[in-house]
Formats: C-alpha cells, sequence, structure tokens
C-alpha cells in the first residue's frame, strides 16, 4: 500500500492519478487530506495486519507538519519508506527530516514529467523495500542452536545472498521438533529446510548454493575481463566493464558485496543524505551490472593465476580453468584475528569478525561488546544499540578521534546505551559452548578485569586475500598487491618479470594486463567511495592496456 497525503485537493487528486497509473497493478494507492485522516487509515491497517510501502507527504500542513505526521507513522510502520512534498526548497525541513525520521527523499511541487522527476524515485525506494519486506513466510527455514559456528555460517550465508529465511531456536521454538522430525535420524544442526520440503543437514556454502541454484559455472572459455572479487571495487568494475561492452565474468568466494554489504548503515556515501545499508548498495549495483550483461559466479573460490601471455588463466578450486585478456583483483581484506586464549575457541559461538548483522535479534537486551575504533566499529556500535541493552566500544588507542569519522563519534555520543572505554584491550576469552566471559586490560592501571559477555564483535586491522597470488604478482610485506609507481624500486628499475618497455600504468600490477582496485591494493584509501572510483578507473585503464599493450 502506498499512502498520500496533502491538505490541497487538487494537488491529492493529481498524485494519487500520477500513483496509480505507475503502481496501482502492484499496490493499493489511498489518499487523505489531513493527518488526523492518514492516521486513522494507519489504525485501520494496524487492525489488519496490512504494511505499508512507502508515505509520500506534504511538509506543509494546517494541522501538523509532515515530518510530525512521519514521526507518528514510522513509530507504527519502522519499514515503510518516507518521502517529503513541498512547494519550495525548505533545506532546514529537510536536514530535520532527516535526522529526525530518517526521510528517504525531499521531491518538490510539482513533479511532471512524472516519468522523470517522480517515478524513478519512488521505483528505487519501493525496491528497497520490496528487498527487506517479510510478509507471513512460507520459504527457507534454518533450525539450529542460537549460538553455534554452524548457524552462524548457515544464516550469513543466506543474509549476504540476500535470501530470505526464517530461524527456528531448537531450545525454544516448538516448530524446530517438526523440521527435525522431516530430516534423517541423527542430522547433524543447523538443518535447512526448503519449501519443496527437503532438508539438509549441517550444509556447506557450495551446497546451499547448489539447492539455491545460484550460478558457479562461467558459460565461456574467455572473457575480456575477469573481476575477482565482488566488494565496492569489483562491482564498480562489473558496472562499468559490461556496460561498456567487454565480456565480463566476476567471481566471488562467498557473497557480492565484501564487507561493506555486511555494514548496517553507510551514511557518508555521496547522493544518500539519510545513508543506506550495505545490502541495499549490493543489491542496487549487482542488478545494475547484471543488466548491462556481467556474468556473476558465487561462492567460487579462485586458487591461483598464471600467465600463459597475452592471456591469464584462473583456476577455480574445483579445478576449472577460466581464461582472461585482463584480470581486476578486488578481493578486499578480512579483519585480523584476535590474539587471545580463546579466541579460537568461541569463533561463531559469540566471537564474530565484522558487522555479523544476521547476530543483530540474537542480541536483544544483551550486553555487546565491539572492539576497534574504526568507522566498521562504529557502524556496527549503532546498529546493535538499537537492539542491544548496552553496548560497550573496547579501543587500543586514546580515542576515537584519529581513526573514526567526526559524525559516527557524535552519533555515538549521543546514544545512551553505546559506552567507549579507552585503552582497553580482550586478553582473554571463556565459557562453555559458547562465550560467557571475557577479560580486560586496563593499559593505564595495568589491571585486568573479567565481565560476562556473550556477544563480541572484532574490527581490528586487516589482512588482504592474496595468498593465492604468492610468486606471481609483487605484494608488499603485508601481503597487499603493489601497484603502477609503487613497483619501481628505489633505483628506477621495473620488476624482473615485467614483460613491457612502458612503466605500469596505475593499478597496474607487476603482470601487464593484471590490476588491482580497492581495499587490496596497497596504500588504497580504505573507504567504500574510494573503491568505487578505483573499480571504474581500472576500466579506463583496461581499455588502455587493449588498446595500446
Amino acid at each position: 500500500m502506498i499512502l498520500a497525503v496533502d491538505d490541497d485537493p487538487q494537488v491529492l487528486r493529481a498524485v494519487r492519478r500520477d500513483l496509480r497509473s505507475a503502481y496501482g497493478d502492484r499496490y493499493r494507492v489511498l489518499g487523505a487530506s489531513s493527518a488526523a485522516d492518514a492516521l486513522k487509515i494507519l489504525d485501520s491497517l494496524d487492525e489488519r495486519g496490512h504494511d505499508p510501502a512507502l508515505f509520500l507527504v506534504d511538509q506543509r500542513m494546517p494541522d501538523v507538519t509532515g515530518v510530525e505526521f512521519l514521526l507518528e507513522a514510522v513509530s507504527r510502520f519502522p519499514d515503510a519508506r518516507r518521502v517529503l512534498l513541498t512547494a519550495y526548497a525548505e533545506t532546514d525541513a529537510a536536514i530535520t527530516a532527516i535526522n529526525r525520521v530518517r526521510l528517504d527523499y525531499y521531491l518538490l511541487k510539482p513533479w511532471d514529467p512524472p516519468h522523470e522527476r517522480l517515478f524513478p524515485v519512488l521505483d528505487d525506494l519501493l525496491s528497497d523495500w520490496l528487498a527487506t519486506y517479510r510478509p507471513a513466510y512460507d520459504g527457507i527455514i534454518v533450525a539450529g542452536h542460537l549460538v553455534s559456528p554452524g548457524t552462524h555460517a548457515v544464516r550469513d550465508f543466506f543474509t549476504r545472498n540476500g535470501q530470505p529465511f526464517r530461524f527456528l531456536n531448537v531450545e525454544r521454538d516448538p516448530e524446530a521438533l517438526t523440521v527435525i522430525a522431516d530430516a534423517q535420524a541423527g542430522a547433524a544442526l543447523p538443518l535447512v529446510r526448503f519449501p519443496d520440503g527437503s532438508v539438509l543437514a549441517a550444509p556447506t556454502d557450495a551446497e546451499l548454493a547448489r539447492h539455491l541454484g545460484l550460478s558457479t559455472t562461467a558459460s565461456r572459455p574467455h572473457y575480456e575481463c575477469v573481476i575477482v572479487g565482488a566488494g565496492p571495487a569489483g562491482l564498480a568494475a562489473g558496472v562499468y566493464a559490461a556496460s561498456e561492452g567487454l565480456s565480463t565474468l566476476m567471481l566471488d568466494s562467498r557473497a557480492p558485496g565484501g564487507q561493506a554489504g555486511t555494514s548496517s548503515l553507510i551514511e557518508n556515501y555521496l547522493g544518500f543524505p539519510s545513508g543506506l545499508s550495505g545490502g541495499d548498495l549490493t543489491r542496487r549495483a549487482t542488478i545494475q551490472a547484471s543488466r548491462f550483461g556481467a556474468e556473476i559466479l558465487h561462492p567460487v573460490e579462485v586458487v591461483s593465476l598464471t600467465r600463459d601471455d597475452p592471456a591469464k588463466i584462473l583456476t577455480l578450486a574445483d579445478g576449472t580453468e577460466i581464461s582472461a585478456e585482463t584480470v581486476l583483483l578486488a578481493t578486499g581484506v578480512s579483519y585480523n584475528r584476535l590474539e587471545a586464549p580463546g579466541a579460537d575457541r568461541f569463533e561463531g559461538a559469540g566471537l564474530y569478525y565484522g558487522a555479523a548483522t544476521t547476530e543483530s535479534s540474537a542480541c536483544i537486551s544483551q550486553h555487546v561488546f565491539i572492539v576497534g575504533g574504526a568507522n566498521s566499529a562504529g557502524q556496527a556500535a549503532v546498529h546493535f544499540a538499537k537492539y542491544a541493552a548496552r553496548v560497550t566500544i573496547l579501543v587500543r588507542a586514546a580515542s576515537l578521534d584519529a581513526s573514526m569519522s567526526r559524525y559516527l563519534i557524535d552519533e555515538i555520543e549521543r546514544t545512551p546505551n553505546i559506552e567507549v572505554k579507552v585503552r582497553t584491550t580482550v586478553t582473554a576469552l571463556d565459557g562453555g559452548e559458547h562465550l560467557e566471559r571475557i577479560t580486560l586490560h586496563d593499559a593505564d592501571t595495568g589491571e585486568d578485569r573479567e565481565v560476562p559477555a556473550r556477544f563480541m564483535f572484532t574490527f581490528i586491522g586487516a589482512r588482504p586475500h592474496t595468498d593465492w597470488l604468492s610468486g606471481v604478482v609483487e605484494r608488499d610485506e603485508y601481503g597487499f598487491v603493489l601497484t603502477g609507481s609503487d613497483l619501481i624500486a628505489n633505483g628506477g628499475e621495473l620488476p624482473a618479470e615485467w614483460s613491457l618497455e612502458r612503466a605500469p600504468y596505475p593499478l597496474e600490477t607487476s603482470v601487464p594486463g593484471v590490476f588491482a582496485a580497492g581495499d587490496v591494493r596497497a596504500h588504497s584509501v580504505k573507504r567504500v567511495a574510494s573503491g568505487v572510483g578505483e573499480g571504474a578507473m581500472a576500466v579506463s585503464l583496461i581499455h588502455r592496456y587493449r588498446s595500446m599493450g
């Protein structure tokens, strides 16, 4: 359902007419001439269990402002998208709406022609809403223990791949017994039951991919551009390469999005004043790349790169070989492992690397610990504060100022259930089948203190996925790929394996025709926007390589 609210009868008729012409076949379009009438409609929807998809509300109404109405509306239907209408630009109202109700868009009247000024905006917002809408569910069910490595792996796989599922805790949900009864006796948890009645026990990513029908086989033996990694840099490159006519293949070992895909909210990405989640960014980019003709295979692991000049040969974990004219390395990074006794034992059972937003519901009313002081840690803290009773950020440094953006620090300071402990590290983890306690070391006092903890998410440093490139392309001491001028030694000499007379292009590795972009590249700026920029830039350099060598 779409609800339009405007006190001007003529405007209300016009907006309902346009909405019905574009969306009447999929949505019920309702209108209200006052906030009071609109709230009555919301009461009716609430009673019937209906979920509105979008509110299109005039800012200047005599009884209440559009922002005031939205405050009430989103408290009842927090997932509905929000658009504010006004007769002229009101920057202050827009900023207020963004801060108070997470406004999705600000639209000026008149919106003629609607196919240029109205429908593209609403198409995007409704697409976002549909991607997260969860009606009465009869799809995939996951049954397992709430906190266990196997359950976390399955839930994380479905979440990263945008696949809806319902989780049943075998310790609390009676319905889980039905799923267990459908499986073979003694089947290992977690169990995954599909709509066709089939059940998988403790499935691997590959088994889940096959059952979902995800594409893991390339359609041709040779491509003009193969992109390894489908994070922001790889997705941007896929969009530009495919849109410019290159036969393009994208490979990812898990799912599109990379580390950024797990971010709960990216607020400093250009063009999205209310922010967008990593999942939304990933979904939009994946659709965009596919629309231009890029193939995307996942989960597919690349295990080696060899030269067969002028071609490059990529070997996959199943032994399949794919030939490429050019290759872009965009494999990103993973967070460093926590060096503390007990860390390995509780990974996936209370200790998680990265945001792991699949565990949000499990953290309701819990005390959550966040380890790290960069933007990813700050975003995770703000996200989990919506669910947890208390969130504690543990920072080795003396403050957050050196490593976290100011807007995140301000938001953390405004959030009452977030506290920051500086000069504090985790020195041990303990518990039974899942994490129960951690030991904190205060660097200032030298004191060690054991505290209860069931959930801890770490964001400390990063390591690149480049072991499979050893001996093929040059890397720095930390494993990051060297490109461009960084390849030239102090004496001005090119790498021994460099086979051309010209110097490497920017973003080009020590192997001609092999490029690197995003976090995997040495000295790159570790931000989503810079990764997207490098991915786009790499395609321009690939064109130069193909035309000039």
